[in-house]
């Protein structure tokens, strides 16, 4: 795919109707560049063949366990944060309280693998009236063979205002690949159950820590 990915759709503001159908068709091309594969090659995917939302979407690279940065990115998301995206984390799209669900989900869609669809709400604010979207986004092989990019579109509905426009997790819907493969299956809505701080546990619960023989010593792990 081309680094030229900011084709945009007819007015920055407003998503067409269609979006529905439009999202089915998004996932459709991903299902069929899978050529019998788990997973398809990033370098199998072609824009022509996502024309319809060639604007609204994106490729993100894994850089870190629950963290994936834009590599490409459509005119749409430009437009949502009022800047150029590339290169910044998918989760710059997200208030910050919805962004450890985000990390949850994203290790899913990379380890399992799994597609990935979220339904957003960005709150409304002066200069900036309230604006739904959904985000999709469905892993993709490397040239190397290993899952570590993913293609996706995040679409919104009404009058961006004011930017940058962040959104909140409401419902998220993780589908693991083997269930993409069975069409009887039917994808799973994820709840998101945030990890207890280690203060907040019960006293027995916390596991007791040994005495460094160098305290002045510690491990950093970057």
């Amino acid at each position: 795919m081309s680094n030229d990915f900011h084709g945009r759709p007819p007015g920055p503001t407003v998503q067409p109707a269609s979006d529905s159908a439009a999202l089915a068709a998004f996932e459709a091309y991903w299902r069929k560049m899978r050529h019998g594969a788990i997973v398809p090659r990033r370098s199998d995917i072609d824009p022509r063949g996502i024309e319809p939302l060639l604007g609204n979407a994106f490729i993100t690279e894994r850089i870190a366990p629950g963290l994936a940065r834009l590599r490409i990115a459509g005119g749409h998301l430009t437009d949502l944060m009022g800047m150029e995206v590339r290169g910044m984390p998918i989760s710059a799209f997200l208030e910050p309280g919805s962004r450890d669900e985000l990390a949850h989900h994203l290790v899913c869609l990379f380890d399992q693998p799994a597609t990935l669809r979220l339904s957003l709400v960005s709150a409304a604010r002066p200069g900036a009236p309230k604006l739904e979207g959904t985000l999709l986004m469905m892993p993709l092989r490397s040239d190397l063979g290993d899952i570590s990019r993913a293609l996706g579109c995040l679409v919104s509905t009404g009058t961006i205002g004011r930017g940058p426009r962040r959104f909140e997790i409401a419902q998220a819907t993780v589908t693991p690949l083997d269930a993409c493969a069975n069409p009887d299956a039917k994808p799973r809505l994820i709840p998101f159950l945030p990890e207890r701080a280690e203060d907040e546990r019960p006293p027995e619960a916390v596991p007791a820590r040994r005495p460094s023989e160098r305290p002045y010593l510690r491990l950093v792990k970057s």
